[in-house]
């Protein structure tokens, strides 16, 4: 696990969809992150850390 891992992953606990945006990009996912955080905040953590997590383990 890098020091930029570990950022994105904080990021991703306090700022879900700043986080996706910065895996992805703009589009979906990100889109549907930030609906999340703004109905719930946890499902969109929880969405957010899989995304980091599935990115950088499939490198």
């Amino acid at each position: 696990m890098d020091s930029a891992q570990i950022v994105n992953i904080i990021i991703a606990l306090f700022l879900p969809p700043l986080a996706v945006f910065l895996e992805k990009g703009w589009g979906t996912e990100c889109i549907l992150d930030l609906v999340l955080t703004i109905l719930f905040f946890f499902p969109g953590m929880l969405y957010a850390l899989y995304i980091v997590l599935a990115q950088h383990t499939s490198r």
